[in-house]
């Protein structure tokens, strides 16, 4: 969800954003009205992530599935070699598509216990001549994250943080390069934001079309093409309202309130249980089963008569997942576990 405050802003200023006499979506990409929104994006991402200034933000398009290919046709200039821990679909997909253009390795993997934890890593289980390693930082379907991250040395880290992005505070100084795509908790579908060192931009492989090569966008301010102008434009008012409650710190205290609200009467509860072990618990996605398909099904189909939508898990786990991002408010995980307790008594 976004937040309300957000999407009302967009409903005041969908016919005429300030007094340009047009909607954010009638605009040049090229005009100093639009340029100011981009630039004030961008100024928010570094202001509210704590970005250092050898990092470039870029706006891109194609999701984060599209990064899959993009960084190892940007970031395989030396050995051609890289690294990656599977915790879950996406995971499996970037190595996947590293495996096209280089020597794509899997130092570890949750598979064998449906992803339902983080692998232990070590310094030693990684590649030193690797150019990249590659994690998931929040896994979207599982409900796991790392809450340390692996040593991997000197080695560029590189993460997808589509769904925890701006969610809790994070270093990215620790990073090669960190990925989102934009419509788990900052934005609409459209709308790709990519944070990269700047050492590591102008080192693409030859076949690396144009428009997938990170020196095109650093170099062009991410206007080489028309970029998604009205996503980045909600994410600039996503970031004004992040920044208004107090930035990432605030946030963090609110999504750890609001997670442990669920967690807690998951531990509790005699019918549900969460499917992540507690350490590797995500503060954004929250699986959860009862242990009986049928009953999972009945608690979906009257959750969603009762006005929780989505809840239904990802088909490779099965039960349910609450997403509860950065614009649910703590109102919404309350009234959801006071429905799940009511659930629980009349099914006993």
């Amino acid at each position: 969800m976004l937040p309300e405050e957000v999407l009302k802003t967009a409903a005041g200023e969908m016919t005429c954003y300030g007094q340009t006499g047009m909607s954010v979506m009638e605009m040049s990409h090229r005009s100093k009205d639009y340029q100011a929104i981009i630039d004030r994006a961008s100024e928010l991402f570094y202001e509210l992530m704590d970005i250092p200034s050898n990092y470039k933000v870029l706006f891109l398009q194609g999701g984060a599935s599209t990064q899959f290919a993009m960084i190892p046709l940007n970031l395989y200039s030396e050995k051609k070699k890289a690294d990656f821990v599977i915790t879950g679909q996406w995971a499996k997909k970037a190595y996947q598509e590293a495996k096209r253009y280089g020597n794509a390795r899997i130092v570890a993997s949750s598979d064998d216990k449906t992803f339902s934890y983080i692998p232990k890593l070590t310094k030693d289980m990684f590649d030193p001549d690797a150019d990249y390693v590659h994690i998931t930082l929040n896994n979207t379907i599982y409900g796991t994250k790392y809450n340390q991250l692996p040593d991997v040395g000197d080695v560029p880290l590189v993460a997808d943080i589509s769904s925890c992005i701006l969610s809790e505070k994070l270093d990215v100084s620790k990073f090669g390069l960190l990925y989102a795509g934009a419509q788990k908790n900052i934005g609409p579908a459209g709308l790709t934001v990519v944070i990269i060192r700047e050492d590591l931009i102008g080192k693409a492989l030859d076949i690396t079309p144009t428009m997938l090569n990170y020196q095109t966008h650093a170099d062009n301010g991410s206007m080489y093409n028309t970029p998604p102008t009205y996503s980045i434009y909600i994410c600039k008012l996503v970031l004004e309202w992040l920044k208004g409650i107090g930035g990432v710190e605030a946030i963090e205290k609110i999504n750890r309130e609001k997670a442990a609200v669920l967690y807690d009467y998951l531990d509790a509860s005699a019918m549900f249980k969460g499917t992540v072990v507690k350490e590797d618990r995500s503060l954004m996605n929250v699986p959860f089963i009862t242990g009986n398909d049928d009953l999972n099904a009945k608690f979906i189909k009257e959750a969603t008569e009762n006005g929780f939508v989505n809840l239904k898990g990802h088909r490779t786990v099965g039960g349910m997942r609450a997403s509860i991002y950065n614009a649910m408010p703590a109102e919404g995980v309350e009234a959801l576990v006071a429905f799940m307790k009511k659930f629980e008594n009349e099914n006993k």
